[in-house]
């Protein structure tokens, strides 16, 4: 019997990666198959693994969903091709989710699965604007109504009902109906004063809201231009919006960040991004592979006391230099006697924290100012190893050749370009762009093969990094230092005062 595969209904949460669950995310990290609709945020879709089959059932064609009989098929299929399939919902997956419709099929067919519960919107998306679902002096309940109807039914809310409800009334995919609802539960007897709102992309960094009351709640969101997807909410809780807000409050609440670095670089920027309020992208645009049967790099290891300095002109470097030693069997002490150097405080901390102190960092974290020092420091007849990328940048080699100085140049790993990875992704007019190599902006820009680059905003780390950017036609602004910390502060310092 052939082997039968397994299935997970994963729920996504309403679209900020930091309220996906722990469980949800590694369940995701194992799927072979990952089926996906468009309610998914885009920074949970960058969490699929690259080498998982993405069928998107959000749309074909350009804007029609997959029926949801085919889906339950893809589903089954896909299991029986004994793969792990993760059905990856937005929101939650038993929350006007269909996830039990999904389920029926995969029952009666004998096929495993498991459910990982997400957090809906009805919870999330009023907690970002500041609306609390419940709250004692208010009302005692909340209750979730869908507004949109099986396909063929005539089945109408009851609205009597609804009225007589003394809780928070929270209407999924409701907004092409907001004006139904709105003549429905004041024509039922609801209180034309009663506050009300229409929340869209809630936990985003757009997210926008309307708080009004229910008699004019429709005429306001008209006037906002509010879209889709948004959730309506109505009940006196909403009244304390203005009050309890905060996600907008934070610095960096209105912005959403794209990050390029590697994506075993991005976690310390996104982080910082993260706790300052950003919505972060994690598009990596470069990956880093280690040379493999590299020959040079081990001669330089068996030959190491030819060399009185090594110089590291990235992390990449000296963790592909280290792990090296180690697999041969080599520890520090056979270091003994060489000195260090590294171009930047980032490729310093790589290197001690294998118990090597650094000795030569320059002020500037440039090749060129990194091989000026270098010139300057060495001893006549000192000889100095370079472990770096084979497209490593040459301003460091200028400096040494003028100064007569002895290296070996071995490259250790390559850069190798990424892709969009099988998922849609669609940059908006007020992101900005961090790159902190000149191939993160060369692998990106591969990546957006087609779009204007002229309207991007990219935030840099060193002039050459901000030279290839601009060659693109990216506007640019440099960080003051070439560190995470540096480019945050500019980032704060520049996002709302209008880009080069």
């Amino acid at each position: 019997m052939d082997k039968i595969g397994k299935v997970w209904l994963v729920g996504a949460g309403p679209s900020d990666p930091g309220l996906f669950t722990i469980k949800g995310f590694r369940v995701l990290e194992q799927a072979q198959v990952v089926v996906y609709d468009r309610l998914v945020g885009q920074a949970v879709l960058r969490m699929m693994p690259q080498t998982a089959e993405k069928i998107n059932v959000g749309k074909r064609s350009g804007a029609h969903p997959v029926p949801q009989e085919e889906i339950n098929q893809i589903l089954l299929d896909k299991a029986k091709e004994g793969k792990r399939v993760v059905r990856l919902k937005g929101g939650d997956p038993f929350v006007f989710g269909r996830g039990g419709e999904e389920l029926e099929l995969l029952v009666k067919n004998g096929i495993p699965f498991e459910v990982v519960p997400g957090v809906t919107a009805a919870a999330a998306v009023p907690a970002y604007a500041g609306i609390p679902v419940t709250h004692r002096d208010y009302c005692s309940s909340v209750h979730l109504i869908t507004a949109h109807k099986k396909r063929g039914s005539k089945e109408e809310l009851d609205f009597d009902t609804l009225s007589r409800l003394d809780g928070t009334l929270v209407f999924y995919m409701g907004l092409s109906a907001l004006g139904d609802i709105c003549g429905g539960l004041l024509k039922a007897g609801v209180d034309p004063d009663m506050p009300a709102a229409v929340l869209e992309r809630g936990t985003t960094a757009a997210q926008r809201k309307v708080v009004s009351t229910l008699s004019r709640l429709k005429e306001e969101a008209d006037k906002a231009d509010i879209g889709s997807p948004s959730l309506i909410v109505v009940g006196k809780v909403c009244g304390l919006a203005d009050t309890f807000h905060w996600a907008e409050d934070r610095p960096l609440g209105k912005q959403r960040v794209v990050v390029t670095r590697p994506k075993k670089r991005s976690r310390k920027l996104a982080d910082r991004l993260e706790a300052l309020g950003a919505e972060v992208i994690l598009l990596p645009a470069i990956e880093t592979r280690p040379i493999e049967d590299n020959k040079p790099l081990e001669d330089a290891l068996q030959g190491l006391e030819r060399y009185q300095w090594i110089g590291f002109t990235s992390s990449e470097g000296a963790d592909c230099f280290f792990d090296a030693l180690y697999r041969r069997k080599m520890d520090v002490r056979s270091l003994a006697g060489i000195r260090f150097a590294a171009i930047g405080s980032a490729t310093r901390r790589s290197v001690e924290k294998r118990g090597i102190l650094v000795e030569l960092q320059p002020e500037t974290y440039t090749g060129e100012a990194f091989g000026k020092l270098l010139a300057q420091s060495m001893a006549p007849g000192e000889r100095l190893l370079l472990p770096r990328a084979r497209i490593g940048t040459e301003q460091i080699i200028g400096p040494l050749t003028e100064a007569g100085i002895l290296f070996e140049d071995i490259p250790v790993y390559d850069t190798v370009w990424e892709q969009i990875g099988g998922t849609e992704f669609k940059l908006l007019p007020d992101d900005i762009v961090t790159f902190t190599s000149a191939s993160t902006v060369k692998g990106f820009v591969q990546m957006m093969h087609g779009t204007d680059l002229s309207r991007i905003r990219g935030l840099c780390i060193g002039g050459q990094t901000a030279e290839e950017a601009a060659r693109h036609g990216i506007r640019v602004e440099i960080s003051d230092r070439a560190d995470v910390e540096s480019m945050v502060e500019k980032l704060l310092d520049v996002k709302d005062s209008g880009w080069k």
